[in-house]
């Protein structure tokens, strides 16, 4: 199984960002825009937080605020997990699947390099499954000689 650094190269680099001090709307604009389950909240350069979809729904709709009107550092999450870049994509997944989330920052060196969602790392391990299927069925075949 590839490892999470390995990973973020082959899917891209991006992560998208708010600060704390912005209105959830904008957060929310960002996701539509990149269409990305969650955005870090980074002030003076250090993630301080993350916004998913459901923070939003949860901390705004369900107790009737406006996006327009709260701050992102208002309902944010503040325990930020982690993973760093030379990790197993099976760690990342078991530990989103042990803590109930849904997006990990990577971490290379103390460096930010990027995030990888649920939806990322399924992708990534149906794929696999699908190159290992085809490398068997070749060697079963006699292709593999």
């Amino acid at each position: 199984m590839i490892t999470v650094r390995e990973m973020i190269h082959k899917k891209g680099e991006e992560v998208w960002s708010v600060g704390s001090d912005a209105a959830v709307f904008e957060a929310l604009k960002l996701m539509a825009d990149k269409n990305a389950g969650a955005v870090l909240v980074i002030n003076d350069g250090k993630v301080v937080g993350i916004l998913s979809e459901r923070d939003c729904i949860r901390r705004l709709d369900l107790q009737g605020r406006s996006s327009r009107e709260t701050k992102v550092g208002d309902i944010m999450t503040t325990k930020v997990l982690y993973v760093e870049g030379g990790q197993s994509l099976d760690e990342c997944v078991a530990i989103m699947i042990d803590k109930n989330i849904r997006h990990l920052p990577v971490y290379e060196e103390g460096k930010l390099i990027g995030i990888i969602s649920v939806r990322d790392a399924l992708k990534e391990m149906v794929d696999y499954q699908k190159f290992m299927i085809s490398e068997l069925e070749r060697y079963i075949t006699g292709g593999g000689r």
